[in-house]
């Protein structure tokens, strides 16, 4: 089966409700004419319960777990086993520090050659134990061994549990981020000579910064680590982790003919990690309007805050929560939903009922779980996200057009959507309040400050709703990408590494 378009996603859509998956959905039940195949990457035991109904286009669907390869028993003998492996050693090292499409062509091209093979020989074997030790002593043979062992493991597996998999064939390949996304977008784009795009939300090094800064995984070891300067040896392994993540996105950018995100303060995010500004496109999110903005508003009740969103680390509903032990002592009345899936961390989850608990705001929170987005928007007065990383959150947008204003931190291209745009003329004021990242005081502050001015409020919700029905309707991202599917599925087959190698310095 050949379908037009292969998307590629990871840990997203279909599997995963939230921000992307809504994109992605509206996305391909937008572009009826087109036929797609998903291609899902996911954790290892992933639980793939659809969180979506599919579109009866989308013709094929490909799970492919991560760090998890196929158990094959190889018919490789033990010197081809090594010699595979000293094969591998070069370009694997080059892959987090001078990646190159002419190192990740070697490697599938030498993967391919050896035949069938699984995690026997590529992470269990002797042979690929001794990799791993000349690894680590070319690159960090001063840090935990037993700390590098299951990083390089959980790295390499993931690595080649996209390089062995089978490929799914597409007139195009469109991948949602980068990260192992983008190291299989490069991958079809060399195999199958067919043009990529690539679109991202956020910036998915950016996040990774983050979840690994924050990884309390990387120092469970540490007490079996005899190093002095135990911060060097954590930076080091962290370090192991991001380089080898902007290593994948340098190879995506090569080799997408556009690279597109929301917003334009995203731009210097994708030059820092190797994109070229000159194929680098803004396209913003778009809602519709005219459904979200027939939503009818709550009248008189309860004074009620919402969180729309997955309840996981990087939305920091720990900020939140400690936000509303201000907002109950000047609002006693306030009610604070927060609303979206629980399942994705639950260890996280529990962590958030319990600061409820200890605040005692259990009249005050209310975890809803997942709801029907429409069915609530009307039903409370103000948005609030505190999140540590955002794009360009739809549910802005989403609550925008019913007139419900927002609070949200200084991530993405939330300042933007609250404050409009440079360009915006006539000026439309402020539809919200942009606060600094983990301030519960300052997030307190401003639900207070909207929730009891009302003059200020309606001020808000004016400006937003205006702002969503001026720039931000599906209807022109809808176009955009219309136009841009039509264009790759005209260009011809072509050799990936001559077409890079003919671009402009500048442009490699």
């Amino acid at each position: 089966m050949t379908t037009d378009v292969c998307l590629v996603l990871e840990g997203t859509y279909p599997y995963v409700s939230g921000g992307v998956s809504s994109w992605t959905h509206d996305l391909i039940k937008e572009q009826p004419h087109l036929t797609f195949t998903l291609f899902c990457l996911v954790p290892p035991g992933f639980k793939t319960k659809m969180a979506y109904e599919v579109p009866g286009n989308v013709k094929e669907i490909v799970r492919v777990e991560l760090q998890k390869l196929p158990k094959r028993l190889s018919k490789v003998g033990e010197k081809r086993k090594q010699k595979l492996m000293q094969d591998l050693i070069g370009p694997l090292l080059k892959l987090q520090t001078d990646p190159s499409l002419e190192d990740l062509e070697y490697l599938v091209t030498l993967l391919k050659e050896v035949g069938e093979i699984g995690r026997e020989v590529l992470t269990d074997s002797p042979e690929a134990f001794d990799l791993l030790c000349q690894m680590y002593e070319k690159t960090l043979n001063t840090s935990s061994f037993l700390d590098y062992f299951w990083s390089w493991r959980s790295l390499l597996g993931g690595l080649f549990s996209v390089l062995v998999c089978p490929l799914p064939r597409s007139r195009c390949y469109h991948a949602l981020c980068t990260g192992y996304a983008g190291l299989f977008l490069a991958r079809a784009s060399l195999e199958s000579g067919r043009p990529c795009l690539l679109t991202e939300h956020g910036i998915y090094t950016n996040e990774r910064r983050i979840e690994i800064g924050t990884a309390e995984w990387l120092d469970d070891r540490q007490s079996l680590n005899l190093n002095v300067d135990q911060r060097a040896v954590r930076k080091s392994l962290r370090d192991f982790w991001i380089e080898s993540f902007i290593g994948y996105s340098k190879l995506a950018y090569q080799v997408a003919e556009s690279s597109i995100t929301l917003y334009e303060g995203n731009k210097e995010l994708q030059i820092e990690d190797g994109a070229d500004p000159q194929r680098l496109k803004v396209i913003p999110n778009g809602i519709d309007y005219e459904a979200y903005s027939r939503i009818p508003r709550k009248q008189g009740g309860r004074p009620t805050v919402g969180f729309l969103g997955r309840v996981v680390p990087i939305k920091d509903l720990k900020t939140l929560i400690r936000a509303c032990s201000f907002l109950k002592a000047a609002v006693p009345e306030a009610l604070v939903w927060i609303m979206g899936p629980t399942e994705e961390d639950e260890a996280y989850f529990e962590e958030c009922k319990e600061l409820v608990a200890h605040g005692g705001l259990e009249e005050t929170v209310l975890f809803l779980g997942k709801v029907n987005i429409k069915e609530y928007l009307g039903k409370f007065d103000l948005l609030v996200l505190t999140s540590l990383s955002e794009a360009q959150p739809l549910v802005i947008l989403e609550a925008g057009a019913v007139g419900v204003p927002s609070i949200a931190t200084d991530v993405g291209s939330c300042s933007e959507l609250l404050y409009g745009r440079p360009d915006e003329d006539p000026q439309l004021g402020p539809g919200g309040i942009v606060c600094p990242l983990a301030s519960p005081s300052a997030i307190g502050e401003a639900m207070i400050k909207l929730l009891g001015e009302k003059e200020l409020y309606e001020q808000c919700s004016r400006a937003i709703k205006a702002r969503v029905d001026r720039y931000y309707r599906k209807e022109l991202q809808n176009q955009a990408y219309r136009q841009m599917y039509d264009e790759l599925l005209a260009m011809p087959d072509v050799d990936t590494l001559a077409r890079v190698g003919a671009r402009l310095p500048s442009e490699i």
